[in-house]
């Protein structure tokens, strides 16, 4: 296990508006406003034809490869993340959320995709840290998070 110890900074409340992409409204804000660091959670609508990644590809094969789910209709969404930088100081979100409609869920990560809905809420709590940056993982491919 790798850890930093990190303090609370700014806090932002964010109403993403229909047709924006999750990730992307977070990642452009978070850039425009010096972001660094953040916990994220969301809650709010995503629509059809958004996009999740629900896991890899199964059964494994030597090169991972993501398993892509299509909502098919809007569904009620939450979500709860993390922003770090990359090597080249952007601010990059992981967010799990999951998506519900007619008692039915699906779980997995936002990058692929969500369409907001409607409305989407989303809280932004800083964490000041100069210690943690995400790098791209050679074996996977990912944006791994790295504790310097």
């Amino acid at each position: 296990m790798d850890h930093t110890e990190v303090r609370i900074g700014r806090t932002f409340v964010l109403r993403l508006h229909e047709g924006e992409i999750l990730h992307e409204a977070i990642e452009s804000f978070s850039l425009r406003n010096g972001v660094c660091s953040a916990k994220v959670i969301a809650v709010g609508g995503v629509d059809k034809g958004s996009k999740m990644t629900v896991g890899p590809k199964y059964p494994l094969r030597e090169k991972i490869e993501p398993e892509i789910f299509t909502l098919d209709a809007p569904r009620e969404f939450t979500g709860v993340g993390t922003i770090f930088t990359d090597e080249n100081n952007k601010p990059i979100l992981h967010m799990h959320g999951s998506c519900g409609r007619e008692g039915n869920s699906t779980t997995g990560c936002v990058r692929s995709g969500m369409f907001i809905w409607l409305v989407m809420e989303v809280v932004i709590t800083e964490m000041i840290c100069d210690t943690a940056v995400r790098r791209v993982d050679l074996d996977t491919g990912f944006n791994l998070l790295t504790v310097l």
